[in-house]
């Protein structure tokens, strides 16, 4: 007969006390004397597992303070503070280790796993500068305090995407980065930003709907489980139905701007003040990013399936690249190189998909290739409010920090940005790898027009150096950070050894966009210049001719009393600019947000 372990012993593991884990909070023997309990409070309060919790219960509560009258005003210094519990967590929480969570969100949990390490990590860091330079860029705005607020929230949702060990932590997370974003993309409340939003906003609730939808049809067939680990094991089941796995494609697919369902990324950057454009791409974007990664049923074969989501990854590879090469405003040209880089990712994904790869000979690639990405395309979101305060000797600086994190994006030889393409070119394939190389010349061209699109140099004055100082120090991050981790994350050296001549014919895309470039410039040829958000324009035209067929066809119907239509009409014209302002108040946006997400824990509690 087993016996009762007792209280807790000085001694004793703190992981293992009495037989239960500190991962649980219900753990506490209700036997236990004023002594024994003061000890077991403090081993399970310096239990590395609570960090997780911490990770997103930090910034919630920095978001509470937001709201207070007195410290509202002043919480934009307190943007750099949110992202640190995670950055502790990087070096301080055990790896796939579930922290219980009894009595929220359906006794859920969170688990740091080795690969979600490489996406909190990233993500952390670079919330971090961002938050930094936020300090000085946001200063004098008179809707800070509304921007921190949500800075906050959209941090915490983030976050709890890479800890989340089940489909209710995890869909509330993804559901907190969708819904609170919308007040960072219409900040400045201009024509534009608010057009902007309306896509952006339409396109998060069609991905939030898909993906309960496949959370929901996935759960059922897995017996009832949200672990995360359960509900991937049933999908890979051969019987597993390919429309729960198109419906998670499709809602990860958004976020992460998977062609065609990208189009809200190329108008939501520009519009969102320049911080927060480069946590939507470097950080916000891994969420779609992560969710595949998390999901898509690693080791089981889906040929189709794979297929599909490979040409559509490889497609926007190639195709948004060349678009954002024809764009005036720098932030669009990074949105479309964003769109281009994580169709690479998502292109390897459904290759290595296709074929049936384990998740240990894709992950690690994945991680690594959106770590690099997340920071160096952070740096370079920030140059755009950098460069044009610049000039002399400073300009020069920063444009030669953000030449080194561009060419490494591009895949110039012994960066770290060719480093981690070398690493996917493997469950890419053959064909796949062949892309890869081929793609640093639309790249390359791509990130040539950023740069001849940044603003001109100040007349006057230089660069705030809490401006510049996150941008190199997101730059290092880039070049140096994939180098060191590399070995770690896939088990290999970086380089066995350096063939000078086989690197060299490797950079012919890139030498190629060099000549197209010098021939251009010689020539006096000049880029055409399109429209941002190209698929939107046909779209946009395609709504307005039903719009206006739906009206004619209004008119011309019959009704016994005409005057009660006009009336109806009239009342929802009312109703909708109503619904508007009060879209557009910030007192009342911050409450609604407040309020949805209490509304989702309570109910899933």
């Amino acid at each position: 007969m087993e016996q009762d372990a007792g209280p807790p012993r000085r001694g004793d593991r703190p992981d293992n006390i009495g037989g239960r884990s500190l991962c649980d909070f219900s753990v506490q023997p209700a036997e236990m004397g004023r002594a024994d309990r003061r000890e077991w409070l403090s081993e399970m309060t310096i239990a590395p597992s609570l960090l997780l919790l911490v990770v997103i219960l930090w910034p919630l509560f920095l978001a509470f303070l937001c709201l207070l009258p007195k410290l509202g005003p002043r919480m934009l210094l307190a943007l750099p503070l949110g992202p640190l519990p995670a950055l502790a967590a990087v070096f301080l929480a055990p790896r796939d280790q579930t922290l219980s969570v009894p009595g929220v969100l359906l006794d859920g949990g969170l688990r740091l796993t080795e690969t979600g390490v490489l996406f909190l990590g990233g993500a952390a860091l670079l919330w971090f500068w961002a938050g930094v330079y936020a300090l000085r860029y946001m200063r004098g705005d008179s809707r800070a305090q509304t921007f921190a607020l949500f800075w906050m929230l959209v941090l915490a949702g983030n976050l709890g995407v890479f800890l989340a060990a089940d489909l209710a932590t995890f869909y509330v997370s993804f559901a907190l980065v969708s819904l609170a974003a919308y007040p960072l993309v219409i900040h400045d409340r201009k024509p534009a930003s608010m057009r902007a939003g309306v896509v952006y906003i339409i396109l998060a609730v069609v991905g939030e709907t898909a993906l309960l939808a496949g959370f929901m049809m996935i759960a059922h067939a897995a017996g009832g489980t949200i672990l995360i680990e359960g509900v991937r094991d049933r999908l890979a089941d051969p019987g597993a139905d390919p429309l729960v796995l198109w419906l998670l494609i499709a809602g990860f697919g958004i976020k992460a701007g998977l062609v065609p369902l990208h189009v809200w990324l190329p108008v939501a950057h520009p519009a969102a003040p320049v911080p927060a454009s480069a946590v939507l791409s470097g950080a916000i974007v891994k969420a779609g990013i992560f969710g595949l990664v998390t999901f898509l049923p690693w080791g089981s074969a889906w040929p189709i399936s794979g297929t599909l989501l490979a040409l559509a990854g490889f497609g926007g590879l190639f195709t948004a690249a060349l678009y954002g090469a024809m764009q005036g405003n720098p932030k669009t040209v990074l949105a479309y190189s964003t769109v281009s880089q994580m169709g690479l990712l998502m292109g390897v994904m459904g290759a290595a998909l296709a074929a049936g790869l384990p998740a240990a000979s894709v992950l690690p690639a994945v991680a690594l290739y959106a770590l690099h990405h997340g920071l160096a395309k952070g740096a370079l979101f920030l140059g755009v409010g950098v460069v044009g305060k610049a000039r002399g000797v400073a300009r020069g600086l920063v444009i030669a920090a953000l030449a080194m994190a561009a060419l490494s994006v591009a895949g110039l030889p012994l960066t770290a940005g060719a480093l981690v393409k070398s690493a996917i070119k493997g469950p890419a394939g053959d064909f796949g790898a062949t892309l890869i190389g081929l793609s640093a010349l639309t790249s390359g061209l791509l990130l040539v027009r950023y740069f001849f699109t940044l603003p001109a140099p100040a007349k006057s004055g230089g660069p705030p150096g809490l401006m510049v100082v996150p941008l190199v120090a997101l730059s290092a991050a880039a070049l140096g950070l994939p180098w060191s981790l590399y070995a770690r994350a896939t088990g290999n050296a970086p380089y066995e050894a350096i063939d000078l001549l086989a690197l060299g014919i490797s950079a012919w895309p890139l030498g190629l966009a060099a000549v197209l470039v010098i021939a251009a410039l010689g020539t006096g040829l000049r880029a055409p210049s399109l429209a941002e958000g190209d698929l939107l324009g046909p779209a946009a035209r395609l709504s307005a001719r039903a719009a206006a067929v739906a009206r004619a066809a209004a008119l011309a119907g019959r009704s016994e009393r005409p005057g009660e239509n006009g009336q109806l009409l009239a009342e929802i014209a009312e109703g909708l600019e109503r619904l508007e302002r009060l879209i557009n108040d910030r007192a009342a946006t911050s409450a609604a947000v407040i309020l949805i997400a209490l509304g989702l824990f309570a109910a899933l509690t």
